[in-house]
């Protein structure tokens, strides 16, 4: 099968998967539904994904690709750690509250196995996290911030920019964010970082 082609197969495939685990929730998904609602076979799922949670490992990566390219993309540049955390806001709250994420979150909450949650721990959270304290270290290293550890800092920057807004999306209880709001709210964060750790 040709990339292009097997590039669109693997869209409609991931976006079946994302409209079966709204209706059945992670339990109740399997790959045969997901091969059905996709009209795709099951031995194509198998063959490219290994399993259901290979499949789901697939869509939390794709889903966390961009804010992940774009923090490897920047950490590459001399760019000032605090222009790069400016340009990181926006797009990890989009990312953090699109509908994308909002329904792995939920089911990943609904999975008494802890499977989900677990992938999405280690494709999302486990990959972005050590690219955000690469910055928060640039930042130390201009004299922009201080701290003593990283990870307090990132887990402070993260509480900051995100605060109760991805639960409250996972709950119904706040629509998505529209890009002002994620601009805003990123540029908010930064602030008060610089206050609290100057």
């Amino acid at each position: 099968m040709r990339e292009e082609k097997r590039s669109l197969r693997q869209k409609q495939i991931e976006t079946a998967a994302y409209e079966v685990l709204e209706v059945k929730g992670y339990g109740g998904t399997s790959m045969l539904g997901i091969a059905k609602q996709a009209r795709a076979s099951n031995e194509t799922l198998y063959n490219w994904y290994g399993d259901k949670q290979g499949l789901f490992q697939a869509l939390v990566t794709r889903n966390a690709v961009e804010v992940k390219n774009h923090l490897q993309a920047e950490l590459e540049t001399d760019h000032d750690a605090l222009a790069i955390l400016a340009t990181l806001g926006p797009k990890l709250l989009d990312l953090l509250t699109g509908d994308r994420a909002v329904a792995l979150n939920r089911a990943a909450a609904a999975d008494s196995s802890g499977e989900l949650g677990a992938t999405l721990s280690k494709s999302g959270r486990e990959t972005v996290f050590p690219l955000i304290e690469k910055v928060l270290g640039r930042a130390k290293s201009e004299g922009k911030l201080r701290f003593d550890h990283t990870g307090e800092a990132v887990g402070l920057y993260l509480d900051l920019l995100i605060g109760d807004l991805q639960i409250r999306r996972v709950i119904g209880r706040e629509p998505r964010p529209d890009k002002a709001f994620c601009q805003d709210r990123s540029d908010r964060a930064v602030r008060h970082l610089c206050r609290l750790l100057s």
